[in-house]
């Protein structure tokens, strides 16, 4: 009896002293320092392809541009995007060029804290230093907003940041966004844009147990997305057995029209409205390229299909 006594106790030290030592653990780097030259006219544009207003605004309440999103209730708990606006107590206006990077694409806070994975810093990683310019000097023009961000309402053990460091370990990926040298120039915009700066792969994409996206299950579409809802298959074959083509999608990003003359509903909406509907029509194309495979498609599937001069709201 005292012998497994004392085992129970060293593995109870054991695992806790496993647990310390993780908790004291540092997450992330130290970034290398940001050229200061940044151009907030492409800032905001990237800040758009990026979803920034979308998901850090609270539209149903009416909340100033980047002051803090909308709950998003997950399976894990109700996440709060945080306030992003240039405001020094409430906001980043206080941050560096270098916490700015850090947060972006590491998904590190400037305290050194790791963030849920929420937050789709996963498909930024590949932003290049001058992206990471573009958008600080495009985020230093918005209007301070002193509002605090509510906590997250997440229960244990997922209120355990550390955790986090478990997670990214496990389930971290870079984004696939270089270049193909054997595609032509706009599917490698495409490419970068679908997988990277617009995150399409976060909401269309099965996630697993504790939260990460199935590799495996790439675009293959969610049922499990914050607030219940879901999301279709956007992979090629799904995307032209549904009668996409490139004209039509790249319409419907900018527009959120359906070729049968519907309306893209829910979150998908907001993508457009706070997102896409923002973003060139060579991009757009690109989009819409990268997705249906276009290249490998026959020319003529890639007809315009007049929308309908009525809409209605469909998920």
């Amino acid at each position: 009896m005292r012998k497994a006594v004392g085992l129970a106790a060293a593995a109870a030290l054991t695992g806790g002293a496993a647990v310390a030592a993780l908790v004291v653990w540092p997450v992330g780097r130290t970034p290398d320092p940001i050229p200061p030259e940044g151009n907030v006219e492409r800032g905001a544009y990237l800040a758009r392809a990026s979803g920034c207003i979308a998901c850090h605004t609270d539209f149903e309440k009416g909340g100033a541009p980047l002051a803090g999103g909308a709950p998003l209730k997950t399976d894990f708990g109700v996440f709060y995007p945080p306030n992003l606006t240039s405001d020094k107590v409430h906001g980043i206006g206080d941050w560096s060029r270098e916490d700015f990077a850090k947060a972006i694409r590491q998904g590190v806070s400037p305290e050194g804290e790791p963030y849920y994975p929420t937050f789709t810093y996963p498909f930024y990683a590949n932003f290049t230093d001058q992206d990471i310019a573009d958008l600080y000097a495009a985020f230093t023009t918005v209007p301070p907003v002193a509002e605090e961000t509510p906590e997250h309402e997440v229960s244990f053990p997922f209120d355990q940041r550390w955790g986090l460091k478990l997670w990214r370990a496990s389930f971290l990926e870079r984004p696939l966004t270089d270049p193909d040298p054997g595609r032509s120039e706009l599917w490698n915009r495409g490419k970068e844009l679908v997988n990277g700066a617009a995150h399409c792969g976060a909401c269309h994409t099965g996630r697993n147990f504790a939260g990460a996206r199935v590799s495996e299950a790439r675009f293959e579409g969610s049922d499990s997305l914050p607030g219940g809802r879901k999301s279709p298959s956007i992979r090629a074959r799904d995307l032209r057995e549904r009668g996409w083509t490139v004209s039509n999608l790249a319409y419907a990003l900018q527009t959120g029209l359906t070729p049968e003359g519907d309306a893209f509903g829910g979150s998908m909406a907001e993508v457009v409205q706070n997102g896409t509907s923002f973003l060139r029509q060579e991009d757009l194309t690109a989009m819409a390229t990268y997705l249906l495979e276009a290249e490998a498609v026959d020319t003529a599937m890639s007809g315009a299909a007049d929308p309908a001069p009525e809409a209605t709201v469909v998920d």
